[in-house]
């Protein structure tokens, strides 16, 4: 099984709300489509939607709301996003269904992500291609907070024992000080240095965060650009190797 994440960055103009960049989803959408992948499961990011409605209503990671309305207009946000991505995927015959985090996960007092998998692997087992999504979560003591697709990504593989796991981010991978990709990594000491927060509005932690969660699997993983998407899906790793 194969985990892909779409980062909202490459699916959105992140820095103007709410607004698809539709040209990339279409050539992410006709890359999946193309795909001889058994099994995969797709997960996006927030991007100008979540990202920007979440930042409003000062909801993250760790920072919550008990506000409904702050859940609703996050999350409806975020199933617009979807929308538009299985709309994308269904266009080329793929057999996409939602999978809302929101009605399924939950953070406990500590802060630790419960996302149950049944779901996600009987929808495998039926042939059809799970799309979840960055979203709001219950958490206790909290109302809700954010959970990021990266997050989503990494529980995904661990608890369906995933073969491969790959980031499509707007960078074709981490890069080190002269801007030239790191081919691997396997110690977050090694490219602390070089990693900073994203330079657009992001509740979820940026490049830093998606290198510490791939770090934490024992699956390997890539992060790599959307001209890189058509290798990882026909079995490459492209970009930047990460295993811990």
């Amino acid at each position: 099984m194969n985990v892909l994440k779409l980062g909202g960055s490459v699916i959105t103009e992140k820095d103007r709300a709410d607004t698809l960049d539709g040209e990339a989803l279409d050539r992410a959408a006709d890359a999946i489509a193309d795909a001889d992948l058994a099994d995969l499961v797709v997960v996006h990011g927030g991007g100008s939607f979540g990202h920007h409605h979440a930042s409003q209503h000062g909801v993250s990671k760790t920072e919550g709301s008990s506000d409904a309305g702050a859940v609703v207009d996050v999350h409806g946000a975020m199933k617009t996003l979807n929308e538009f991505v299985l709309a994308r995927l269904h266009d080329r015959g793929v057999p996409a269904v939602p999978v809302h985090p929101l009605s399924a996960a939950h953070r406990d007092v500590d802060g630790t992500l419960t996302l149950p998998t049944g779901q996600v692997a009987t929808m495998l087992d039926e042939g059809f291609v799970p799309v979840l999504h960055g979203d709001v979560v219950a958490h206790a003591g909290e109302g809700v907070t954010v959970v990021s697709g990266d997050e989503l990504s990494v529980s995904l593989a661990r608890r369906l024992d995933a073969d491969r796991v790959g980031f499509c981010s707007t960078v074709p991978g981490v890069l080190d000080a002269d801007d030239a990709v790191v081919p691997s990594i396997d110690d977050y000491d090694e490219v602390a240095d070089v990693l900073g927060d994203s330079d657009v509005t992001d509740v979820t932690g940026g490049m830093a965060g998606k290198v510490r969660a791939l770090l934490a699997l024992e699956t390997p993983a890539a992060i790599f650009g959307p001209d890189d998407l058509d290798a990882f899906l026909s079995g490459e790793s492209p970009g930047t190797r990460v295993e811990g």
